[in-house]
């Protein structure tokens, strides 16, 4: 994962630990970090009593000034580092301007708290790394574990996760019996072997909800990185009735997470 995509935004405190994990994570790959910073144009559109729109012109003014200074500060900062790197900048809202920005990105990097993640996840081509909030995101990880329901989501998040799962220090293959379909898990673990990764299966018989019990192993084995799809089911399902990576997003704590769609 050489070409990392993180976004900044100057009023989150966690933009902090996805830069710092950009980092990490380009130091360990040899890559190249961009980072963006976006100013969404639309949202200071406003209504006239007639039904008129118009946009705020001195609100925009402010906003790109602002968030323009902000970069260059980012780029100062970034010149100290010993990590390549470029500021990008866009006008659109955050998951249009990411994905158009992430078309030639192994990996966008976002924070557990970010309400557009999972719709990003869908939307872009580059697989999305989940942080926690705060603190340190170590690079490589320690143990990685990798959600497999047999699903093609599942499979794309494991095939683009193959650069972390290869220099985690242990990976692991886990399945919850009640949910398996498609590919079996076996087949899985046999193509983590031919690209060099040695996983162990852990077969779970489901207590309770899937993601308890995915979430439960995850804590029991201690793995940093939990690699899964994002939203196998239909997005309609999902946003009524919830699902696995939506209830890894919306948890608080837990390992980072690898997702692709």
């Amino acid at each position: 994962m050489r070409s990392i995509l993180v976004f900044a935004d100057h009023a989150d405190p966690a933009t902090e630990t996805r830069l710092e994990t950009a980092l990490s994570l380009a130091r360990s790959s040899g890559g190249h970090v961009s980072v963006l910073v976006d100013t969404p144009i639309a949202r200071f559109m406003a209504m006239d009593a007639m039904g008129g729109s118009y946009l705020a012109a001195d609100a925009i003014r402010d906003a790109v000034e602002r968030d323009d200074a902000y970069a260059e500060a980012l780029a100062e900062r970034l010149k100290r580092e010993d990590v390549p790197f470029d500021i990008q900048r866009g006008e659109d809202e955050p998951v249009d301007a990411l994905a158009d920005a992430s078309r030639l990105a192994d990996v966008i990097v976002l924070s557990r708290g970010c309400l557009f993640a999972g719709q990003l996840a869908v939307s872009a081509r580059a697989p999305i790394l989940v942080v926690p909030e705060t603190g340190v995101v170590g690079v490589p990880f320690t143990r990685a574990a990798v959600a497999w329901d047999g699903s093609q989501e599942a499979a794309a998040a494991m095939k683009a996760a193959l650069p972390l799962l290869a220099a985690a220090g242990q990976a692991d293959v886990l399945i919850v019996s009640a949910e398996a379909a498609g590919y079996p898990a076996v087949d899985a673990v046999q193509y983590l072997s031919r690209h060099g990764v040695h996983a162990e299966l852990h077969d779970l018989a489901r207590a309770g909800s899937t993601e308890g019990t995915l979430a439960a192993e995850v804590h029991k084995i201690g793995a940093d990185l939990l690699v899964m799809g994002a939203y196998g089911h239909s997005r309609f399902r999902e946003f009524i009735v919830g699902g696995v990576s939506r209830a890894f997003l919306e948890s608080e704590g837990g390992p980072t997470l690898l997702l692709a769609h």
